[in-house]
């Protein structure tokens, strides 16, 4: 059941970020669900190492959020376009 949550929350984290960020992200459902869930953990370990989260503790649904936005920017910068 863990495996299940996770795939949803990272499906709504993913689009949720994908609603925030401007621009036309080309991603399908997969791709969504795996910058949720990426998301998720940079924020984890970025809160983690900010003092924010303690040890083994997740990341909240904003915190995920701003973890998915900040792949997201980093994907949309080091991708190759043309």
């Amino acid at each position: 059941m863990g495996i299940i949550w996770m795939i949803v929350v990272g499906f709504i984290v993913g689009l949720l970020a994908r609603a925030i960020m401007p621009g036309e992200q080309k991603m399908g459902i997969v791709l969504t669900v795996v910058l949720g869930i990426v998301g998720s953990v940079v924020a984890g370990f970025l809160g983690g190492a900010l003092g924010i989260y303690q040890p083994g503790e997740g990341a909240g649904w904003i915190g995920s959020i701003v973890g998915a936005l900040i792949v997201l920017f980093l994907v949309g910068k080091f991708s190759k376009r043309g």
